[in-house]
């Protein structure tokens, strides 16, 4: 069963690196989560690549491991850890790196064979429809608001380059709205919502058709964005606050007002969001500039799949099973290692179906959720 997904960090991983991206892309990788030929292999069809523009200085390592001496970087609680802030980034710096990326993109898909620009709910559907081996659809996302123009000038350029989703924020305040911080335990009402800028981005957004991501948000910019458009709510990659008390993690609250707009949910595949022993060891994925190693996939060890089966089951639950999708972060988090890489989404499938999802509700998970909130958004 082909797959849609909420969230990877692919550009940004080759946009840092000095690989060839199109000879990784096409050939494969193992550095990485993501390229062609294992999201053949792991039925992938389509998925939202963000574009993420890194601190000008490397974040922290904010590494806490428990019973050991914990990295200066990172902030060591008495049950967790708390990740510092990061100062707000310069816009000019923000535009010319997602320019950047952004460009790389468009050259992967000039580039490369079967891999795709899509910016239509028809374009992913023509992608879900073809057999395995397929194409591979790449809806652009920006991840955080930064590179946008206070005065939005810049817009209208941006959804021209392909762009049909934005986040108001990272895990950083800037112009727009206040990003939620890096912390456990804790709880997404962590900051401000969203400023007179940002409710004037998510209005033009809406008018022109860019699916407004809440993931990295406040509580209150949860909310600020539930006021500004009556579009559904959508959090790309995120979890059960209820399982886990992280605080990028969604409220009851929240997964509640997703559903009453008919939004969707898409469950990270992140460790440190999916279950507390793993949280508490390690805040590792906060850290946007660090290459994935060897060693950090294998402290995913002790996150089981069905963990992440326990978060897309609440959700189901607490929502309802057509508000809850997939949104592993590949490429921008340690995922647990049932699942190792994109190669793995037929194991997630095949857990939903173990855990009594019926093959009309993990198809609704697989992509029936994104789709139907993709074509709501695109106005199709």
């Amino acid at each position: 069963m082909n797959v849609v997904d909420g969230h990877n960090d692919l550009l940004l991983r080759l946009w840092e690196s000095d690989v060839d991206p199109v000879s990784t892309v096409a050939e494969g990788d193992a550095e990485r989560h993501v390229d062609l030929p294992r999201a053949r292999e792991g039925n992938l069809a389509a998925g939202f690549f963000a574009v993420f523009v890194p601190n000008e200085e490397p974040l922290p390592d904010a590494v806490f491991v428990p019973n050991e001496e914990p990295l200066p970087d990172a902030v060591e609680t008495d049950e967790g850890y708390r990740v510092p802030s990061v100062d707000p980034i310069d816009q000019e710096y923000a535009k010319r790196v997602a320019y950047e990326q952004l460009e790389l993109l468009h050259r992967l898909a000039h580039d490369v064979d079967d891999f795709r620009v899509v910016t239509s709910a028809a374009d992913v559907e023509d992608c879900l429809a073809e057999e395995s081996p397929g194409a591979l659809g790449a809806i652009p996302h920006l991840e955080g608001a930064e590179p946008v123009a206070r005065d939005l000038s810049n817009l209208d350029f941006l959804a021209a380059a392909g762009v049909r989703s934005i986040g108001p924020a990272w895990s950083r305040d800037n112009a727009f709205a206040d990003g939620v911080p890096f912390e456990y335990p804790g709880h997404p009402d962590a900051g401000g919502g969203l400023t007179d800028a940002g409710r004037d981005l998510v209005r033009a957004c809406e008018e022109r058709g860019i699916l407004v991501d809440c993931a990295h948000l406040t509580e209150q910019g949860f909310r600020d964005v539930a006021a500004a458009t009556d579009a559904p709510l959508v959090v790309s990659h995120t979890a059960a606050h209820a399982l886990v008390s992280h605080t990028r993690n969604l409220t009851d609250e929240q997964l509640a007002a997703v559903a009453d707009t008919g939004g969707v949910v898409g469950i990270t595949f992140g460790r440190d969001q999916l279950r507390d022993a793993a949280v508490a060891r390690s805040a590792s994925s906060a850290n946007r500039n660090a290459s994935r190693s060897g060693d950090d996939a294998d402290q995913g060890a002790d996150v089981p799949l069905a963990a992440l089966v326990d978060h897309v089951e609440y959700v189901a639950d607490v929502a309802g099973v057509e508000h809850v999708a997939l949104g592993s972060d590949f490429d921008g988090a340690t995922v647990p290692e049932d699942v190792g890489d994109v190669t793995g989404l037929p194991d997630v499938l095949d857990a939903l179906r173990e855990r009594g999802f019926d093959e009309a509700e993990v198809e609704q998970v697989a992509h029936g959720n994104w789709l139907r909130v993709l074509r709501d958004w695109w106005g199709e």
